[in-house]
């Protein structure tokens, strides 16, 4: 199954409060909806609101452990990855160690760490690129690391040798590694996963999401695949907060993993998108950052005002890539075309008339 044609864009009505009211460029949203499938399973359990979801998620767990072909002991089911990064900063490692983050960053692994007392150190980054190689030297100093791969918001993805490097790193100091690959359904097949190092027997959890790729992103749906042992403590947290995880969100993620064809299909349009969303702004003679994900680094010269003036005076969300260390940058979600041709004009209309 196809995904389905992306909304048409929509002119900004000031007069209408709220951000769904705005184009929304600003969180990696996907502009093809969620499969029917998946739409319908969530529409049948709206009969039984009334009802407790399951807390142990285990026909959500099974599936997922078909899908990746490991056994349900690799996975752990959260309300997103978000509430899988404040899990893993609570359970995993020495917790009287500071963790270990990237500077550019998504800050969500900083504010757990901080926000369980642990602390944290920031590698900085090497230009635009993760120093890999120092994150690696400075893991076994902490009790947890947590890296982004690929990359918000540069759109980048380690190679094999640095993501081999890495889970080395882990394997030798015992410090667990937590990845999170919120945006790897948008990479390439030859782009390595945590998961596939697994055999290695490091003490690494990769965190994914449906709300990206499988366009889910209302329901909440994050899970972790890891090693058994890592996935047994991460559980045993999870379970203080025992239905977290709706009913509606696990019904829907549960078939919308049987709909292949509709996820082939969003990878599909995405690349497409991403491949001529770069070339207009080659033509444009605008800088970005290669992505490997469903957003794009694009280069701009004031990047606060450029967002404030782009929500105000035209209705487009898009973040600042400065306020995650990657000052020069907007960050924008690839969207319908017509909304991205709207972004790029109205970028233009800005820097010309600051």
């Amino acid at each position: 199954m196809t995904p389905p044609p992306a909304a048409p864009g929509r002119s900004f009505n000031a007069s209408i409060p709220g951000a769904d009211d705005l184009i929304r460029l600003h969180l990696s949203e996907s502009p093809y909806g969620a499969s029917k499938t998946a739409l319908q399973a969530a529409e049948r359990e709206l009969g039984r609101v009334n009802v407790y979801p399951d807390p142990e998620r285990q026909e959500l767990i099974h599936a997922l452990a078909e899908h990746w072909d490991v056994t349900p002991e690799h996975i752990a089911v959260a309300n997103g990855s978000d509430e899988l990064v404040l899990a893993t900063s609570l359970t995993f490692g020495d917790r009287g160690r500071p963790g270990l983050v990237t500077e550019g960053t998504f800050p969500g692994y900083r504010t757990c760490l901080e926000m369980t007392g642990r602390g944290c150190t920031s590698v900085p980054l090497s230009g635009t690129a993760i120093d890999t190689e120092g994150f690696a030297a400075l893991l076994p100093e902490h009790g947890i690391g947590y890296l982004c791969n690929p990359h918000n918001p540069s759109g980048a993805a380690h190679t094999r040798e640095e993501l081999a490097a890495l889970v080395e790193a882990s394997g030798r100091s015992g410090v667990p590694l937590v990845f999170d690959e919120a945006y790897m359904e948008f990479a390439g097949p030859d782009v390595p996963q945590a998961r596939e190092l697994l055999e290695e027997g490091a003490p690494v959890v990769a965190l994914r999401t449906f709300s990206k790729a499988y366009g889910l992103a209302a329901l909440r749906i994050g899970y972790a695949v890891g090693q058994p042992a890592l996935i047994t403590a991460l559980r045993q947290t999870l379970r203080s907060l025992p239905f977290s995880v709706n009913r509606l969100g696990q019904a829907a993620a549960v078939s919308a993993l049987g709909d292949r064809d509709f996820l082939d299909g969003v990878r599909r349009s995405n690349a497409e998108r991403r491949s001529w969303f770069t070339a207009e702004l080659d033509r444009r003679g605008r800088g970005h950052l290669p992505s490997m994900t469903n957003f794009v680094a694009v280069a701009a010269r004031d990047c606060a005002l450029a967002q404030d003036r782009l929500a105000a005076d035209f209705g487009i969300l898009v973040r600042n890539a400065g306020l995650f260390g990657f000052p020069g940058y907007i960050r924008t979600s690839l969207g319908t075309q017509e909304d991205l041709v709207r972004f790029l004009d109205a970028l233009d209309e800005i820097e010309k008339n600051p």
